[in-house]
C-alpha cells in the first residue's frame, strides 16, 4: 500500500458543539413555602477554530481524520446551576490555508500568519430554564428551551505554502540536490525525472542564524499553467514565495536546450499568474562540472541577456555563491564585505 506523506488540498466535515438545553425544575427546601422555579440554562455548544501553525506543513492530519467536533453544551441543572460549557475545538493547519465552502465552491477564509485564528463553526447557545418564565400570572412556569444546534459545514481546504525562495524547472534540472545542499532537507534525488512528487520546504540557516525557507516545487513541463503533468496541482506553490530560482540543467543531460527551457519556464508562470512574470528572480546554472555545460553556458548568456549562478549540485560546487545570492537579497543591510564571498 503506498504511503501518503504530503496533502495539500483536503475535504474536511467541523461541526460545532449544540448548546445545552434549559431545566425545569423548582426549589424544594425546608422552612420556604412555594420556594419557586430554579431550572438553569444550558451551556452554550464548543466553537470550531483553525489556528495556524508554522511547523506544521502539510494536511495530512485533517486527510486521515477529516471530521472534526467540538464539545456540546451541558445541560442546565436544578438550584440554578449553570450547564458546563462545551470545549473550543483549535484546529493545527499550516501558514497559507485557503478555504472554501464545498457546496459553493465560494472564498471563506485565509490563514497566513503563525498563529492566527479563524472560526469557522460557531457553537450553539444554550437553551433558557424556567426561571426565566416567571410572570405575574405564572408564578410556576414548567417551560425551558432545548439548546441551538451547533453549525455544520463541509469545507475544501487548499494549501499555497508559504515560502521565501522557489525552486522551478524542469524534471531533473538538479533542483532537489540543490536543496540537500542547502538546507537539512533531504528529498528523494535520482538520475530520473519526477523523483520529487510533491512540494519539500528546507530551511537555510546563515552563519549569523538569519534563516530562510526554501520550496522544491516537483518539476514542471510545457503546458504546465493547463494542468499537465502535475500542473496545477503544484503551481499554485510558487505563488507567496518571495523570490524565484529558475534551476536550469545547463550540461543539457536529457537532450534539452537550456534556453528554450528558461524561456518555457517563464512562460508557464506568466500564463498561469501574470504577476509571476514580475516576481525578482535568479537563474541557476546547474550541472557546470559536465564538459557540455560550458559551450551551453556562453550561448545561454548571449541569447538570454542573463548571467546565471554556475554551480554543479551534485559536486556541491558554487553553493556558497547561491548562499551568498540569498542572503545579499533578503538581508543586504546585514551584508559585510566579507560575508559569503
Amino acid at each position: 500500500m503506498k504511503s501518503v506523506v504530503f496533502k495539500d488540498r483536503v475535504k474536511v466535515y467541523v461541526n460545532a458543539g449544540n448548546g445545552g438545553d434549559g431545566c425545569a425544575s423548582f426549589r424544594r427546601e425546608k422552612y420556604v413555602p412555594c420556594g419557586g422555579p430554579s431550572g438553569g440554562d444550558g451551556g452554550k455548544g464548543g466553537h470550531v477554530y483553525f489556528q495556524a501553525d508554522k511547523n506544521i506543513d502539510s494536511l495530512l492530519d485533517l486527510y486521515f481524520k477529516p471530521h472534526q467536533n467540538a464539545a456540546h453544551g451541558g445541560k442546565g441543572q436544578s438550584k440554578d446551576c449553570h450547564g458546563r460549557n462545551g470545549k473550543d475545538l483549535y484546529i493545527k493547519v499550516p501558514c497559507g490555508l485557503v478555504i472554501f465552502h464545498a457546496e459553493t465552491d465560494e472564498g471563506f477564509a485565509e490563514i497566513l500568519e503563525d498563529g492566527e485564528t479563524c472560526l469557522v463553526a460557531k457553537g450553539g447557545c444554550g437553551g433558557k430554564g424556567n426561571c426565566h418564565f416567571v410572570t405575574s400570572d405564572n408564578r410556576a412556569p414548567t417551560d425551558w428551551t432545548p439548546g441551538e444546534q451547533g453549525e455544520s459545514k463541509t469545507l475544501c481546504l487548499e494549501l499555497k505554502i508559504i515560502a521565501d525562495v522557489g525552486l522551478v524547472g524542469f524534471p531533473n534540472a538538479g533542483k532537489s540536490t540543490l536543496l540537500n545542499q542547502l538546507s537539512d532537507a533531504h528529498p528523494k534525488t535520482a538520475p530520473y525525472p519526477f523523483t520529487t512528487l510533491n512540494p519539500v520546504i528546507g530551511t537555510v540557516i546563515f552563519d549569523d542564524y538569519q534563516r530562510l525557507r526554501v520550496a522544491d516545487i516537483p518539476g514542471l513541463i510545457d503546458g504546465a499553467h493547463q494542468g499537465v503533468g502535475l500542473g496545477h496541482d503544484f503551481l499554485r506553490h510558487i505563488e507567496r514565495t518571495k523570490l524565484l530560482f529558475f534551476v536550469i540543467d545547463m550540461a543539457g543531460v536529457d537532450g534539452r536546450d537550456p534556453v528554450d527551457d528558461y524561456f518555457h519556464l517563464r512562460d508557464e508562470l506568466k500564463h498561469y499568474k501574470e504577476s509571476l512574470e514580475q516576481r525578482p528572480f535568479l537563474v541557476v546554472a546547474n550541472k557546470t562540472d559536465l564538459p557540455e555545460a560550458q559551450t551551453h553556458l556562453a550561448d545561454f548568456q548571449k541569447r538570454t541577456e542573463e548571467t546565471p549562478l554556475a554551480i554543479s549540485a551534485d559536486q556541491g560546487l558554487g553553493i556558497e555563491k547561491v548562499q551568498g545570492a540569498l542572503y545579499h537579497h533578503f538581508f543586504p543591510k546585514d551584508m559585510t564585505c566579507q560575508d559569503y564571498l
